[in-house]
This record gives structure tokens, C-alpha cells and sequence, in this order.
């Protein structure tokens, strides 16, 4: 007797054909997460699982940025499924810096892409960590560092620490990035007081500050756009 073809296996097929149709603009956030979790799980209906990631972390982009350690309390989700998530993640974020690094045009003139960066490469993490990017004479980027990761609320900050990396990197502006996890992007009164004993460092060897951005999932706070930087 022949084997009956399971129902998710034609669910599948239309999903794939919508995706080639459309590009995926009009999926859900569950089914752009079925077709990826199709290609771990091939033998298996992904539906449930994907459905059950979205209520749990929000969105698409929140399931692809999960810790790894949340993601598998998942009993159905394996370390291949994980590995699909980062490889997507890693993609879209190298996409998006190469790009940035790429033009030959300053960064003033893509800000609004400079700060979509940072938020999506540093505003979906659940500690903080504080990120660097160096800028020529021209203000175009030549590097970033991520040169310090800390606690859920707190990252130690060195300004000597920034004003060397500058220094070697041959920087003559940076800007400065970091998270809050707790998705409030005000300022604290520490990060205002860093940043200026940052700005002085740097102003000493003649290294200007663009501007230092706090991010979240969906939420970026420029001190440049708050006045909260010397004006030079």
C-alpha cells in the first residue's frame, strides 16, 4: 500500500512558490520562519514551531537575534535550525556593513543607514557591548571594534582605551555605539559623563566625536541630535 503524502508537504510547496512570486513581502513573520526552518528540518511540519517562536520572541527579526540558550528551550528546534538563524543574522548584517564601508560617500550623507546598522547589529543583544566606528579624514567608515561587552544594565567604557584605538587605527573621527537591553534608549547620567571624558581624550589628538549612539530593538538616541556633544 502506498504511503500517504503528508498534508505539510503541499502546505510547503505553496509557500515556496509564494516566496518565489512575491520575494516574501507578502508572508507573515511564521512563514518566512517555516521556510527557514525547512531547510534543518525537511522532514518535519514547521508551522507550529514557527508560530510558537514568533509569540515567544515578537517578530521575525527577534527570533533570528534570540540568544542561542533561549532558542533551544525549543524541544523541536536543533542546533542545525539554529545554525540557519545566525547564518541569516551574520548575512544581512555583513550585507549592511559592506555596504556602509563601501561608499565613497561621507557617513553624514547616510546617517539614517549608519543608525539602522547599529541598531540591528547591537540593539538585539540581552547584554550590553560597546562598539566603535572609525572614520578618515573624509568621514568615510574604515573599521569598527566591539571593545567591550558587559552585564544586562552596565559596560565599562575606557577612554583611553578609545582614544588608542583611534591612534592605531588612523581614525580622525569615530562614532561611538551601545546598547540598552532594557529597550530605554535615554542616556544615563554615566553615559553622559563618559562620553564627555571620551570627547576630551579624543580632542587632545585632534580625533573628533560624530556622535555616540544608544540603541535598542527599536529605538536609537543620537547625543549629536541632543546637543549633547561640543560643538567643534
Amino acid at each position: 500500500m502506498k504511503e500517504e503524502t503528508p498534508d505539510y508537504i503541499g502546505h510547503r510547496q505553496r509557500l515556496k512558490e509564494r516566496f518565489k512570486l512575491g520575494g516574501g513581502q507578502d508572508m507573515a513573520d511564521y512563514e518566512m520562519l517555516e521556510l527557514l526552518l525547512t531547510l534543518a528540518i525537511p522532514r518535519k511540519d514547521t508551522k507550529p514551531l514557527a508560530k510558537a517562536l514568533v509569540k515567544e520572541f515578537g517578530g521575525f527579526a527577534e527570533v533570528l537575534f534570540a540568544p542561542d540558550d533561549r532558542l533551544m528551550t525549543f524541544k523541536d528546534l536543533k542546533e542545525s535550525s539554529v545554525l540557519v538563524f545566525k547564518i541569516v543574522r551574520e548575512s544581512a548584517l555583513r550585507m549592511s556593513w559592506q555596504k556602509l564601508s563601501a561608499t565613497e560617500a561621507p557617513v553624514l550623507t547616510s546617517f539614517d543607514s549608519i543608525m539602522e546598522y547599529c541598531r540591528a547589529a547591537s540593539g538585539y543583544k540581552e547584554r550590553e557591548e560597546f562598539r566603535v566606528i572609525f572614520l578618515n579624514a573624509k568621514n568615510r567608515i574604515i573599521g569598527e571594534e566591539v571593545q567591550q561587552r558587559g552585564s544586562v544594565n552596565a559596560v565599562a567604557i575606557h577612554p583611553g582605551e578609545v582614544m588608542r584605538a583611534a591612534v592605531l587605527k588612523g581614525a580622525t573621527a569615530l562614532i561611538l555605539v551601545h546598547n540598552h537591553p532594557s529597550g530605554d534608549v535615554t542616556p544615563s547620567r554615566a553615559d553622559i559623563e563618559v562620553t564627555r571624558k571620551i570627547e576630551g581624550a579624543l580632542s587632545a589628538v585632534d580625533i573628533r566625536l560624530i556622535d555616540h549612539f544608544i540603541v535598542s530593538k527599536n529605538l536609537v538616541y543620537s547625543f549629536n541630535d541632543h546637543g549633547l556633544l561640543m560643538k567643534r
